[in-house]
């Protein structure tokens, strides 16, 4: 869940000019933006196909689809993240970034649906999407003023994602709901991603790797939006 740099430089965008850094801040958020551009075109691409509400929970209902679903995903997630630090070409890199957008898209068309069509509530996604804008900026805004490393909170999240990975994988096997619970303590672990990749955007990555920290950007980002429209989606419920 958690994507850091495993080739961080001495010679980081931290110690280049201030121009640089400015340029390379402003390349990594507008390829987040394109990222999540892509995810949305994506996602409005999936949905207009016909039947797609009865192909997808149809695929579900078979035993333990889903699991093979999150495995792939963790698998392309992996590829997607060692394409986007590779050296070897722009390209390479773009592609990794791409791979990542496509599984994102997969994994979030279910939920999404959901609350699209059965929830009853046509808004929640756009409420959800401005609550993670909101709560989005504002952790970027601490990571930027403050200045802190926050590359102490690494161990921790990787602790957390093991767990969590764990939770959703005994949950799938024994068929209980993690509840809403379970999705705030996801919030405050993309809280604690987004805090963590900023950081390294901040001290670690080189000036040349916007695309590596827009792909470690754009996975936090989603885990925070996909766990607020689940609580959202449970409060409906209730």
């Amino acid at each position: 869940m958690e994507h850091t740099n495993p080739y961080a430089s001495p010679h980081s965008v931290a110690q280049s000019p201030e121009n640089v850094r400015t340029e390379f801040y402003q390349k990594t958020y507008l390829h987040l933006a394109g990222a999540i551009g892509a995810f949305i075109l994506l996602e409005m691409a999936l949905f207009s196909i016909p039947g797609i509400e009865n192909t997808v929970f149809g695929l579900l209902q078979i035993k333990f689809s889903w699991m093979i679903v999150l495995g792939l995903f963790m698998g392309a997630s992996w590829i997607a993240n060692k394409w986007a630090v590779s050296d070897t070409s722009r390209s390479m890199q773009y592609a990794g970034l791409g791979l990542f957008i496509v599984a994102e898209a997969i994994v979030f068309l279910p939920l999404l649906l959901i609350a699209k069509s059965f929830s009853g509530q046509s808004n929640l996604i756009g409420q959800a999407a401005i609550i993670t804008l909101g709560l989005f900026a504002g952790l970027t805004f601490v990571a930027f003023t403050t200045k802190k490393d926050f590359s102490f909170l690494g161990g921790m999240l990787k602790l957390g994602s093991f767990v969590a990975m764990g939770l959703i994988a005994a949950s799938i096997f024994l068929g209980f709901d993690l509840g809403i619970w379970f999705s705030g303590a996801m919030v405050l672990l993309a809280g604690g991603s987004i805090l963590r990749q900023t950081s390294s955007i901040i001290h670690d990555y080189r000036s040349d790797q916007y695309v590596a920290a827009s792909l470690g950007l754009f996975a936090s980002v989603a885990l925070l939006f996909y766990y607020i429209l689940n609580i959202l989606l449970s409060m409906t419920r209730d």
